[in-house]
């Protein structure tokens, strides 16, 4: 039986800022622009008591908290510190798959320091973060990577969940669908359309429905709320995409201005693209207008 440990940093960005201004400590904040056009990143716990959300617009988040504090995002800093917490999770296991900058996977069914117990190492390595970085981090403990992810979640912030194989399935029947790994607001939107709220009433459904409404993932559905779920920790997982953008405090409206800004979109793209060491076959394009209406 496996032993999966799911690691995901406490409001990583806003907490970083708190760290190195003790200032902000104790105090709502939102890493990202204040300005009518800018998103909120990332939000504090104490922001996150009022509402405020990251992709937020920060004109709602104000509303919503009117005395949340703005920080600017300082990338080079969280991935400084990013660096360090995957450096610390490789002293228990070589099997870590990064899933962002904050959060990744392990997979400790034969971990190096002989220690057996995935809950101990789970403890240990939320203590070792603390002690090496002082930021808090949420573990969850089981023996897939969709249960693991998921009880991460369960006791935040700097939270320990181990969901056990025979809990299981009691555990997934009571989850809202929303809460499933790989079903999204859209498809959860569907699934309520459906008369399908919960993991109970997701197993209700064949196979063949399934995959009849929701395509491949159906069979995927299948499984996880059956609590099977054979993904690897992938050591080398291959990046999907890399994408940058830009937003201004006032709109784009000649055509000369709008050219003038791709050139500079992809000019950092390029960089990153580089940097990166790969190359690419798809180019995508997001506008947003001042409504946050996108294409």
């Amino acid at each position: 039986m496996r032993k999966i440990i799911h690691i995901d940093m406490d409001a990583f960005f806003a907490s970083v800022e708190q760290l190195d201004n003790p200032g902000l400590r104790g105090k709502p904040v939102a890493v990202g622009g204040s300005g009518e056009r800018h998103v909120v990143a990332a939000a504090s716990y104490e922001a996150r008591k009022f509402g405020v959300r990251s992709a937020m617009p920060s004109v709602t988040a104000k509303k919503l908290c009117p005395g949340l504090i703005f920080v600017r995002h300082r990338f080079e800093r969280y991935q400084e510190i990013s660096g360090q917490i995957m450096d610390i999770l490789r002293e228990y296991t070589d099997l870590v798959e990064p899933l962002s900058i904050d959060e990744a996977f392990l997979d400790v069914t034969n971990d190096k320091k002989g220690i057996g117990s995935a809950t101990v190492i789970a403890r240990s390595i939320k203590e070792e973060i603390k002690k090496r970085t002082g930021l808090t981090a949420s573990a969850g403990i089981s023996v897939n990577k969709f249960l693991a992810k998921i009880a991460s979640d369960i006791n935040k912030p700097d939270g320990l969940c181990l969901i056990p194989p025979e809990k299981a399935g009691k555990f997934i029947e009571g989850l809202p669908v929303e809460k499933f790994y790989g079903i999204g607001k859209v498809t959860a939107e569907k699934m309520h359309k459906m008369g399908i709220h919960s993991g109970s009433d997701l197993k209700d459904l064949d196979l063949v429905s399934l995959i009849r409404n929701f395509g491949k993932a159906g069979k995927f559905y299948f499984d996880i709320v059956r609590g099977i779920d054979e993904r690897p920790v992938e050591i080398n997982t291959e990046r999907k995409s890399i994408g940058t953008e830009l937003t201004y405090e006032k709109d784009l409206t000649t055509r000369f201005e709008i050219i003038a800004e791709l050139y500079k979109v992809e000019k950092e793209l390029m960089e990153r693209i580089e940097h990166a060491g790969t190359t690419g076959r798809t180019i995508t394009l997001k506008v947003k207008f001042s409504d946050f209406r996108q294409i």
